[in-house]
């Protein structure tokens, strides 16, 4: 905004002035900013400009058309839409259960395949957005009986808080899985619901075949990786989860070492746990990179081109420590090929600090799309933020989420239109085709 013609500077002060009177609300300032042309914003070809979209978006052919057109009119470029949100699966002829409202549409509707085409038709790249670890509500348990909590119970995270009192209950026993909801309900501003253990070989696997088989099947740009990482670090402290720390250590402590835990454990669920407190922290955090190590190496052996990015706690350090995601490890192993920081603070001197971290840690290798809680911001500073991500050298902005801005309590109707004709220019992308 410094730099160019006399004119160029003037037009943009122009559209300065005009934005910031419609964020006040006057209808006849909106009429004059839709004549003013928007600043200069970065090549849509080469910044990411994507939307997380929920899978409630995905559930009929009208509410895709409908967000492919709005995407594509406000000047995005990238959707990430969810198409594993709970252990379920927004596509056909998965291992995974479909949502009730799925059932109700025909077996020839596949959300993702119509999004895909749809997308691509449009010029839109598609990125699958599966979430890693959280695979239910604790509020409302699944109704397919054949979902993972039922069939696997023993696969599920267990807190340190009420793991001596879950070890008194068989693992297949409905009151299992019952005690972890009802905790889990009570700890609702702090646990979202209830996660599957990166701990578990067999739960690794699993996850790996759903990943192998969308990559395979479907032609993405992208897998998105969401809630990769522990609910806390109070977690996993469930039976089978401490028998593999248990194989994983003991065979090579001392002797000594290993009468005296053995000797405890008969008594102490967390015996080895607690007796090696610094290998039990680095057991979880490397057995959560490897399960990333593997979901990447199952996307890109399938399709090679597709990018693999990851929705990560936008402070490295709290990530680390208190969700056990250790994400400058994935960057420095070169595991992912974006970083997604979930910077959705209201402070815009936070978000600031919190991307120009995420850029320095991501160095020249990685690229980084800005994660914006948009959700709860204000357009303007919404827009802010997008010239912020920018400044600071990110590759692209992701808003959450296209469904909260596009629904109908939303006090600003036109969110995505005052976003995409102040920060995007209201560019529509060239049509590019199926990939």
């Amino acid at each position: 905004m410094t730099s160019g013609s006399p004119g160029l500077r003037w037009r943009a002060c122009l559209a300065l002035a005009a934005a910031i009177a419609l964020y006040s609300g006057s209808p006849t300032t909106s009429a004059f900013h839709d004549q003013i042309a928007a600043p200069p914003s970065p090549d849509s070809r080469t910044e990411t400009r994507a939307l997380w979209v929920l899978r409630s978006s995905l559930a009929t052919p009208a509410s895709i058309t409908a967000l492919v057109r709005s995407a594509r009119e406000h000047g995005f470029n990238t959707l990430l839409v969810q198409v594993r949100g709970r252990g379920d699966a927004y596509f056909r002829g998965g291992i995974e259960p479909l949502p009730a409202e799925l059932l109700r549409q025909p077996d020839s509707f596949d959300p993702l395949a119509a999004a895909l085409q749809a997308a691509h038709a449009a010029g839109l790249h598609v990125h699958a957005w599966v979430n890693v670890n959280l695979i239910s509500s604790a509020v409302e348990l699944p109704s397919a009986r054949e979902h993972l909590v039922y069939r696997h119970p023993g696969w599920l995270m267990v807190p340190r808080d009420i793991a001596q009192d879950m070890a008194k209950t068989e693992i297949e026993s409905p009151a299992y899985l019952g005690k972890l909801a009802r905790w889990t309900r009570t700890q609702s501003s702090e646990i979202e619901g209830l996660y599957a253990s990166p701990l578990i070989p067999e739960a690794a696997e699993y996850l790996e075949s759903i990943v192998r088989d969308l990559a395979r099947r479907y032609p993405l740009d992208g897998l998105h990786f969401d809630y990769a990482r522990y609910p806390t670090d109070r977690f996993d402290y469930s039976r089978p989860a401490l028998r593999q720390f248990r194989a994983a250590v003991r065979t090579g402590l001392p002797v000594d070492d290993r009468r005296r835990l053995d000797a405890q454990e008969a008594v102490d669920l967390f015996a080895y746990a607690d007796g090696l407190p610094e290998r039990w922290r680095a057991f979880r955090v490397e057995r959560m990179t490897a399960l990333i190590r593997r979901l990447r190496d199952a996307a890109k052996g399938e399709r090679p081109g597709a990018l693999v990015t990851v929705a990560a706690a936008p402070d490295a350090r709290d990530a680390y420590e208190h969700r056990l995601q250790d994400w400058r490890r994935w960057l420095a192993d070169g595991l992912i090929d974006a970083l997604c920081p979930m910077a959705y603070t209201t402070e815009a001197s936070k978000f600031a600090e919190q991307i120009a971290a995420a850029r320095e840690a991501a160095g020249t290798r990685t690229a980084v799309w800005a994660g914006i809680g948009a959700w709860r911001l204000p357009a303007k500073e919404t827009i802010d933020n997008i010239q912020t991500a920018r400044r600071l050298g990110a590759s692209g902005v992701i808003l959450f989420s296209y469904d909260s801005l596009i629904d109908p309590r939303q006090p600003v109707p036109d969110y995505l239109g005052l976003v995409g004709r102040a920060a995007f220019a209201a560019s529509v992308p060239p049509a590019q085709g199926s990939r």
